[in-house]
C-alpha cells in the first residue's frame, strides 16, 4: 500500500479544503523543451481554447485569436507500419508546451493538464488522492486532433437533460451537484486505414420439403428437412478511420456509445487546442492497438462472407483473409468526462466533445420499478384469479364453467404480456448503473 506522501514528492496547497494534492520536491524535475506560454497579447492574462468559437479566448478582456490551421480532415497524413515510419514519428514526443501530469493513485489514470491549473480530483473516478508530476516527453507526440465543438455550457445541459431523461432515476437526480462537473479532456486514439480480401468456403443449409405415403394411415404427408451444399466465395472490404481508443483507463463501453466521431474534421495538432484543457497520453500501444483493430477487422470481413451465403444457416466455415494497405494515425478526440456520487456510490458519464453524444451510469429507483413490474403482471394475476373463482362456481353453476374458461384464457394472454414488458423493464434497469 502506498504511503503519502511518496518518495521525491511533498503536500502542497489546495484549492479546495479536504482535496489532498501532491507536488515533485522543488529541484527534481527537469525542464521541459519547446514551452509555449498561452498569454493574451493585450492584457498578458492566461487564455484557453473556446469550443463554441474554436480558437483562443482571453476570458479578462476578450481578445480573441483564431485557430492556426484549417481541417484536413481525411486528407490528414497517414503512417505506413515500417520500422522507419514508427522511428520518424517518436522524433516529434511530448506535448509540445509545458504541461503537467496528474496521476490518479485511486484507478492509475494519468491526465495530462496546463501548468497553473490545480485539478482537484480525478476527473475519471472522482478520488481526491492524486500526484502532480511533470509530463513525460517519451510518448508520440498526435499529429491530428478534432477540436472540441460543444461547450462547457452546452455539455452541462445535456447531462442535466440526460440524468432525467428516465422514469427509473431518482427524482432529485436532475439537480445533483456532480453532474455539472463535468471535465474537457481530449481522449487519445488510433486510426487504422486497411484493405481485407477473404476467400470462404462452407456448408450452407438448405429446406426442402418432402411427400411421402404414411402406411399407417394410408395418407400422403409432407416432411422439411435441412440439405447441405458446399459454398465458397470471395469478399474485398476497405476500412476508413477504424478507431481504437489510446487509453485502457477509460470504460470501453461507454467510449463506443459516445464514439461517433467525424474525422472529417481533423485539424493538424497545435499546442494552442489544449490551451485550458486537460489531455490523456496513450496507454495502449501501437501494436496492442493494431492487434485490435485487425480482429475487428477480421469481424467484419467475416460477417461480409456469411452474407454472401445463400442461407442463414452455415456450417465448417473456413476464411482465408489477407491484409494490404494497412496504415494509422495518432489522433485525440474531445470528450467531457465526469464521475459523480449519488446515494454512496459512485457513477461516470462521458459526453462526444464533438457531437455532444452522451453515455453513462444513472442510480435506479428500485422502488419505481418494482411498482411499475407489479403493475404490468397484475392485470393478469386478477383476472386469472377471477377465472380460477368462476371455474370452481362452474361446478355448482354449470352456465359459469365456460365463462371461466373463457376468462382464464385472457387471463393466460394478459399475463404473458405483462411478463414480457416487466422482463424488459428489468433489464433496462440493471443495465443502466453498468459499465
Amino acid at each position: 500500500m502506498m504511503t503519502f506522501p511518496p518518495d521525491g514528492y511533498q503536500r502542497v496547497a489546495s484549492a479546495l479544503p479536504g482535496i489532498e494534492v501532491y507536488a515533485p520536491v522543488a529541484g527534481a524535475t527537469e525542464a521541459q523543451a519547446e514551452v509555449v506560454q498561452f498569454k493574451c497579447p493585450r492584457c498578458q492574462a492566461t487564455t484557453a481554447y473556446s469550443a463554441a468559437e474554436g480558437g483562443l479566448r482571453c476570458a479578462h478582456c476578450g481578445y480573441y485569436e483564431p485557430p492556426s490551421s484549417p481541417a484536413v480532415g481525411k486528407r490528414a497524413q497517414e503512417f505506413e507500419f515500417t520500422v522507419e515510419t514508427v522511428s520518424a514519428a517518436r522524433e516529434a514526443a511530448g506535448w509540445g508546451t509545458e504541461r503537467k501530469t496528474l496521476r490518479c493513485q485511486s484507478c492509475g489514470s494519468e491526465t495530462s493538464l496546463p501548468t497553473g491549473r490545480l485539478t482537484s480530483t480525478c476527473p475519471f473516478c472522482g478520488s481526491n488522492q492524486v500526484l502532480q508530476q511533470v509530463a513525460p516527453d517519451d510518448h508520440l507526440r498526435p499529429r491530428f486532433l478534432i477540436p472540441f465543438a460543444v461547450d462547457a455550457d452546452r455539455c452541462r445541459a445535456i447531462a442535466r437533460e440526460w440524468m432525467g431523461s428516465s422514469w427509473m432515476t431518482p427524482k432529485s437526480l436532475k439537480t445533483a451537484a456532480g453532474v455539472t462537473e463535468l471535465t474537457g479532456v481530449y481522449v487519445p486514439y488510433w486510426t487504422f486505414d486497411a484493405r481485407t480480401s477473404a476467400s470462404w468456403r462452407a456448408q450452407v443449409g438448405h429446406q426442402v420439403t418432402d411427400r411421402y405415403y404414411d402406411s399407417s394411415s394410408k395418407t400422403w404427408k409432407t416432411r422439411t428437412r435441412t440439405v447441405w451444399r458446399w459454398e465458397s466465395g470471395n469478399v474485398a472490404r476497405v476500412f476508413d478511420d477504424l478507431l481504437v481508443p489510446g487509453s485502457d483507463k477509460l470504460s470501453s463501453h461507454l467510449l463506443r456509445k459516445i464514439q461517433d466521431y467525424d474525422t472529417q474534421a481533423l485539424v493538424p495538432y497545435a499546442p494552442s487546442y489544449l490551451a485550458g484543457l486537460l489531455a490523456q497520453a496513450y496507454d495502449v500501444s501501437l501494436e496492442s492497438a493494431w492487434a485490435v483493430a485487425r480482429e475487428q477487422m477480421r469481424d467484419r470481413t467475416r460477417e461480409t462472407c456469411h452474407g454472401q451465403a445463400s442461407t442463414s444457416q452455415v456450417r465448417n466455415f473456413s476464411m482465408s483473409l489477407d491484409f494490404s494497405d494497412e496504415s494509422w494515425r495518432y489522433v485525440l478526440a474531445p470528450a467531457y468526462v465526469a464521475a459523480y456520487r449519488y446515494g454512496g456510490q459512485s457513477y461516470q458519464v462521458m459526453v462526444n466533445g464533438q457531437t455532444g453524444a452522451i453515455a453513462g451510469q444513472r442510480p435506479v429507483d428500485w422502488t419505481k420499478v418494482w411498482l411499475a413490474v407489479a403493475a404490468m403482471v397484475a392485470p393478469g394475476l386478477l383476472l386469472g384469479l377471477l377465472g380460477v373463482l368462476a371455474t370452481v362456481l362452474g361446478a355448482v353453476m354449470p352456465p359459469s364453467l365456460a365463462v371461466g374458461g373463457g376468462v382464464l384464457l385472457v387471463a393466460l394472454v394478459l399475463l404473458i404480456i405483462g411478463a414480457i414488458f416487466a422482463f424488459i423493464t428489468l433489464n433496462k434497469a440493471r443495465g443502466m448503473d453498468d459499465v
